[in-house]
């Protein structure tokens, strides 16, 4: 995987799930325990993809995520890309759909 794609999905996962903790747990200036796991968890995966070029994680043929960790990205993922698209952040949304 390129590191410019490498790099664009580390900062995407970053934004997502930095949003969804400041929202929902309402912390301002770091990632709750739970939400930094999930970061961490989500970094690691990404570095570690075998597919070349990684697609969009529910397109992938392989799930390397575990359960309980698939849910609650699947839970950050929608609420943060719902939370951008209501404030305006159409770029979000256009880059998911080129990508």
């Amino acid at each position: 995987m390129t590191f410019r794609k490498t790099h664009h999905n580390q900062k995407i996962l970053k934004a997502f799930i930095t949003t969804f903790c400041r929202v929902k747990h309402g912390n301002s200036d770091s990632l709750c325990k739970d939400c930094l796991d999930l970061l961490n968890y989500g970094l690691n995966r990404l570095q570690h993809c075998p597919l070349d070029p990684k697609p969009k994680c529910k397109n992938c043929p392989v799930h390397c995520y575990m359960p309980q960790y698939r849910e609650k990205i699947k839970e950050v993922m929608k609420f943060s890309g719902i939370y951008y698209v209501k404030r305006g952040r159409l770029d979000w949304l256009i880059r998911y759909f080129l990508s």
